[in-house]
């Protein structure tokens, strides 16, 4: 079971303003305790003007791990990749060791490219912080309705249903596999998905279940 907790923005800003404190708090929390902090990040327009937000931050960017939630089998320097869009937004603009950043190599296709995330995440043990959006069939990663999610760290995916079809994504077991989980949700086209999950409905993104629940930060209007 879901462990859920909405915290409602009247503005898409005050939404992103929110979720970049938090996540360097996070940040500084699992460094303090532990000396690293493991970030898994998502794609999609939201996250993105979070982490242009976080380019401009004052953190101890060498104590950062970054790893991927999902990307789409295109070419590295795509302008689709979400690799990409988190390199020019943010990344390339701040001090992380180039060996901390983990793409996911999906230029190999599907199958090869799961494999070697799969044996990139062997032995990382728990993440700190996954960052995660919801797609308007309430997707979300690459994991989409009326599929099959396998127990894996990385699993390929043929036959998405937008494009483009090949890609890979963290299961829904490894995204869970984390000490904080934060959703990040905006956009009118969202909320039926919004209203499916709030009523328990069976949405991919309800099977993330870390043991601490998971925090949603949203447009207020989408609650109706």
């Amino acid at each position: 079971m879901q462990i859920r907790r909405w915290h409602a923005h009247s503005s898409l800003e005050a939404l992103q303003e929110d979720a970049a404190a938090r996540v360097l708090q996070s940040a500084e929390s699992s460094i303090r305790e532990r000396g690293i902090f493991r970030i898994v990040l998502a794609g999609g327009n939201t996250p993105k003007s979070l982490y242009e937000k976080l380019a401009h931050a004052d953190a101890d960017w060498s104590s950062w791990e970054i790893y991927f939630g999902d990307e789409r089998c295109l070419p590295p320097a795509h302008a689709e990749r979400n690799s990409r869009m988190a390199i020019d937004s943010w990344l390339a603009h701040v001090p992380i060791p180039e060996n901390q950043i983990h793409a996911i190599a999906a230029e190999l296709g599907p199958r090869e490219g799961a494999t070697r995330y799969s044996e990139t995440l062997r032995g990382t043990g728990e993440f700190d912080l996954v960052l995660l959006g919801l797609g308007e069939d309430g997707h979300t990663a690459s994991l989409f309705p009326g599929k099959a999610w396998a127990n894996q760290d990385a699993v390929a995916v043929f036959d998405a249903p937008k494009p483009p079809p090949e890609r890979i994504s963290l299961s829904a077991f490894r995204l869970s596999f984390s000490r904080q989980v934060f959703f990040l949700v905006s956009g009118e086209s969202k909320k039926q998905a919004v209203a499916d999950w709030r009523s328990d409905k069976p949405i991919p993104a309800s099977i993330i279940a870390p043991p601490s629940g998971v925090d949603i930060f949203i447009e207020s209007h989408l609650l109706g």
